[in-house]
């Protein structure tokens, strides 16, 4: 909800966790092999791969897709973190479940590490680390049923690139807001990539210091805030800092300068779901704009 980009150099961020998930179902095969399976929110099969042990234990690629070389990374990574992890000779049958649809954005990665690190009986924040990278914020949000505060803590300003434990602070934090019945979240059409987000903003950001300190006091007023047009404020605030600090157009100022409300990116800019705050049910205006997916907060958010 806030602190995207910056949360990566210990900005305080706001996060809420949804009620769309993944999970993770494992069966024991009395064979040495690995069969996966990942159904969509349709109960469609999208990927469908066999792995197999080889003679010193370590997992082998039977199809060479990228969607197998990710699984082959991440579980390695899990045998790494924990040797006991897949030590036996026997196999098992995989099988995963989408409650949403894979283009959203809404954390397939992210809780797919959480779901394998459970598994694994490893750390879900190193597992992350040593496969896809990031904050980290978005495993707090798998692990957690509220909103929460997510913050890295690190010295002199720096970037942390191997984040210890004791540096993640996470609160659950009481954001609940009266007019959450105005605020909707709209799909952009388009799946951004969190890596080249990332990427991108460590390639434009400038100091990032005052910014920071900016949006920390920003994220503890959204927090608390009052009323529709308090928060509208705040957003907008939000909106000009970090379009400013990444060197970026805000999504308003993009495709929506004619809305009558609020509107925020959430995440990487230019992707996935942004969150606008109306008066009056939107729906009509963002679907004129070819957006068909809008949601409602309080159906979105646990």
């Amino acid at each position: 909800m806030t602190g995207e980009y910056v949360v990566l150099d210990g900005a305080l961020s706001l996060a809420v966790p949804t009620k769309y998930g993944q999970s993770l179902t494992v069966e024991n095969l009395d064979q040495p092999k690995i069969i996966w399976q990942s159904l969509d929110e349709n109960g469609k099969v999208w990927f469908e791969g066999e792995f197999q042990f080889n003679k010193s234990g370590m997992l082998k690629q039977v199809q060479h897709d990228d969607v197998s070389k990710r699984l082959i990374q991440i579980l390695d990574a899990a045998k790494m973190l924990n040797p006991n992890f897949l030590r036996n000779s026997f196999g098992c049958r995989i099988t995963t479940r989408l409650d949403f649809q894979r283009n959203w954005g809404l954390g397939t990665s992210s809780t797919l590490i959480n779901n394998v690190a459970q598994w694994a009986n490893v750390d879900a924040y190193q597992l992350l680390e040593n496969t896809f990278g990031g904050s980290g914020y978005d495993i707090a949000c798998a692990q957690y049923n509220t909103p929460i505060t997510y913050q890295i803590e690190s010295s002199d300003n720096e970037i942390l690139n191997q984040v210890q434990d004791d540096k993640r602070i996470v609160k659950k934090v009481d954001f609940n807001p009266s007019f959450k019945g105005c605020l909707y979240f709209v799909h952009l059409n388009k799946k951004q990539n969190s890596r080249e987000g990332i990427k991108h903003y460590h390639s434009n950001k400038a100091n990032a210091s005052n910014t920071i300190s900016q949006i920390n006091a920003i994220t503890s007023k959204i927090i608390s805030a009052k009323t529709l047009d308090e928060f509208d404020t705040l957003i907008a605030l939000h909106e000009t800092l970090i379009a400013e600090i990444t060197n970026q157009k805000t999504i308003k100022e993009l495709l929506f300068e004619d809305f009558n409300g609020g509107l925020k990116s959430l995440g990487a800019w230019g992707g996935d779901f942004i969150l606008a705050t109306s008066k009056s049910d939107p729906t009509s205006y963002f679907k004129g704009k070819g957006f068909e997916t809008i949601i409602p907060y309080t159906s979105m958010v646990l």
